[in-house]
């Protein structure tokens, strides 16, 4: 019975789920170090531990590589990264390219490419940044030429050393500088 004013019975209250079971992140790095944002995960292609692919890829989107590819990988303009189980023979074009697993074979980037302390890079590298973390593999080239850049960067001034004399590691040759307007 219900007197006036007097509320009925409340209603049942709906149990919340505990806030540590939170959903897993997308785009969880695949190996440490590694560092994404939300807004790179958008269009990322993924080869699983347990696929091995054969002959050559190319897209328009960014690559993410757990399993193994044999052959030519060509994802220019955009981000191929090789994770801590991810193997790869076969050259790699791309504008950055990020190893934290093996890859035997040339890389050329755009941008940068990056060997984690996880990684293997057996092959030359041809890009304007090279980064290789403490603990990292590499037996290779690395070529970091102003003219693989597109003319990002402008060429650098004759090297001296502290007497002002040429650095003996340095040789003069003619060079052609435009600036771009931005």
């Amino acid at each position: 019975m219900t007197w006036i004013g007097q509320k009925s019975d409340p209603e049942p209250t709906r149990p919340t789920p505990p806030a540590s079971a939170s959903k897993p992140q997308v785009g969880a790095p695949s190996f440490p170090g590694e560092r994404r944002e939300r807004t790179e995960m958008s269009n990322v292609a993924n080869i699983g531990k347990s696929l091995h692919v054969m002959g050559e890829l190319s897209g328009d989107e960014d690559l993410t590589i757990e399993g193994t590819v044999e052959g030519k990988i060509t994802l220019n303009g955009h981000r191929v990264t090789i994770g801590q189980n991810g193997r790869v023979t076969g050259e790699i074009h791309a504008k950055s390219v990020l190893v934290g697993g093996q890859v035997m074979s040339n890389i050329t980037a755009e941008d940068k490419v990056e060997v984690a302390a996880t990684g293997r890079l057996l092959g030359d590298v041809r890009a304007p940044r090279v980064v290789l973390a403490d603990g990292a593999h590499f037996k290779g080239s690395v070529d970091m030429d102003a003219a693989s850049d597109s003319g990002a960067r402008a060429a650098a001034p004759a090297a001296r050393t502290l007497t002002g004399s040429p650095s003996p590691y340095h040789t003069e040759a003619p060079v052609s500088v435009t600036a771009a307007n931005s």
